[in-house]
């Protein structure tokens, strides 16, 4: 064996679709949804339903960064979520989000 193969770190590669797993981690854990999730689609429906996108998209930005944070710890699957979670994965989970809620907010939900 070389030296260079003890040093690799070793990268997570989960075999489920990252992005569905913690959305679904964020609606369905008791303590996150009641304090970060439900308040957090409450200020998205107003700015949706205002007709402002960017205030609407930038509103969920900090509930997915908290939710990808809390998801690692609850599963213990890094150190870091950056060890786990990319730039594109987080984009995913946002484009999720977005496009889930949506016909929830058009319902009149969140209110």
């Amino acid at each position: 064996m070389r030296i260079d193969e003890f040093a690799q770190k070793e990268e997570f590669k989960p075999q489920f679709d990252l992005a569905d797993d913690t959305l679904v981690f964020m609606r369905n854990d008791p303590m996150f949804y009641r304090k970060h999730y439900l308040p957090a689609m409450i200020k998205f429906a107003k700015f949706v339903n205002d007709g402002n996108k960017e205030k609407a998209r930038n509103s969920v930005l900090p509930v997915v960064d908290k939710g990808i944070v809390d998801y690692c710890k609850k599963f213990n699957i890094a150190k870091t979520p950056q060890d786990v979670f990319k730039d594109t994965d987080r984009k995913a989970i946002i484009e999720l989000l977005m496009s889930e809620e949506m016909p929830n907010i058009k319902k009149g939900e969140y209110k």
